[in-house]
């Protein structure tokens, strides 16, 4: 990622159950020095073919033109792995963590995919909790010039209810995969209900 190349100061934070109390005092020194933190609970940063940080199975990346952001690590491999048998190659794929703080947000992300040449089309894998999805669209809504195709797992989560990652949970009506699907769609977003469709729905968007 063109942006990353030129310079950006990041920290890959690839532990999981990182004290609450550590991860906010983590993320406000980096803000102090003006870096950015991917995590905690990260699986990391890959462009395929050039460079990795974290812990990624390079195998099932290819490079190519087609960038992910993911709060799961599991669900980036497998969308990577289904893009890469299609021959469609991935120029970075980005994971922001589990949550339930976060340094790095899918707009942070988005922003760079916005200036990278490198990029044609951008895909989000989301889940319930928090509202970093909401602001993705936000984001996408006011002008995002690429096509954005989006995944969010956990529509059946009962609210409550942890599901996986800290910062997957619906809490008072709020974070669930229905209100962010909504919210993608309506700024612009194509929406997937799996991996599998992601190809052809990019394929549609870019050929269009």
């Amino acid at each position: 990622m063109e942006a990353i190349d030129a310079g950006l100061r990041l920290v890959v934070v690839v532990a999981e159950a990182i004290p609450l109390s550590d991860a906010v005092k983590m993320l406000a020194l980096a803000s102090e020095r003006k870096t950015a933190v991917l995590g905690p609970d990260t699986a990391g940063i890959i462009s395929p073919g050039r460079s990795k940080l974290g812990v990624q199975p390079h195998r099932l990346f290819l490079e190519g033109r087609v960038g992910i952001i993911s709060r799961s690590g599991a669900l980036s491999y497998e969308t990577a792995k289904t893009l890469t048998e299609n021959r469609m190659g991935q120029s970075t794929v980005v994971g922001l963590g589990g949550g339930p703080v976060w340094g790095f947000t899918y707009r942070d992300a988005l922003e760079m995919f916005k200036n990278d040449p490198e990029t044609d089309a951008v895909v989000i894998l989301g889940e319930i909790g928090g509202h970093m999805e909401e602001e993705a669209a936000e984001y996408i809504s006011n002008g995002f010039p690429k096509p954005v195709v989006a995944l969010i797992v956990g529509r059946s989560a009962p609210p409550g209810q942890k599901m996986g990652h800290a910062g997957a949970i619906v809490q008072a009506g709020r974070g669930s995969a229905q209100e962010k699907i909504a919210a993608l769609r309506k700024a612009g977003a194509l929406i997937a209900s799996s991996p599998r469709e992601i190809p052809d729905l990019i394929r549609g968007a870019l050929n269009s």
